[in-house]
């Protein structure tokens, strides 16, 4: 009994020194985090064709390599205003799943810091506000220091209609651009 007391100990004890890697940038003031293992590029910003009829934060297309990838404006779809677009603006495309298929999507940031490691044990839970704040965006709370970082997952930032929007507006533009 004692060895699988100690084998469970261990195996927790291993789980919260597991370490993740994330890419991390700023939106406005504050700082986020993707996993890198759904960073596919980091582009610098550039020319964006403006798709109509679209939401708001969604910003348009870009070619890339002959592909049309949607680019969205995440500072926006977070509800916390338009990105200004400045020097360090870099369009981060990202691999985010869509039933079966995987979408590549860019997000503009205001600027990339760094990579990251992040042990479990150096992760938080998303916080909790009650039922009225939508937080299933959040894969949790990063500690830096005495600050926090917000880890994005990535797959939730966007609902499955906007997902379906964006797979659309992909096509739609594709067919107009002449591009597969």
């Amino acid at each position: 009994m004692n060895q699988l007391v100690d084998k469970n100990k261990e195996v927790v004890s291993a789980q919260q020194d597991l370490v993740m890697k994330y890419l991390t940038f700023l939106l406005g003031e504050k700082s986020y985090a993707i996993s890198i293992l759904k960073i596919k590029e980091i582009l610098e910003y550039g020319k964006i064709t403006p798709i109509p009829k679209m939401p708001d934060f969604i910003c348009g297309a870009i070619n890339l390599r002959g592909k049309l990838v949607p680019v969205i404006d995440l500072l926006e779809r977070l509800g916390n205003g338009k990105s200004g677009i400045g020097k360090r603006s870099c369009i981060v495309i990202v691999e985010m799943a869509f039933g079966a298929e995987v979408l590549n999507i860019g997000v503009i940031v205001d600027a990339v810091s760094k990579v990251m490691d992040f042990k479990n044990s150096d992760v938080e839970a998303a916080p909790s506000f009650g039922g009225t704040v939508e937080t299933d965006f959040i894969e949790g709370m990063g500690k830096v220091d005495e600050e926090f970082v917000i880890i994005l997952n990535i797959d939730r930032v966007l609902s499955l209609g906007d997902l379906a929007l964006l797979a659309e507006s992909k096509n739609v533009s594709a067919q107009a651009a002449g591009v597969e």
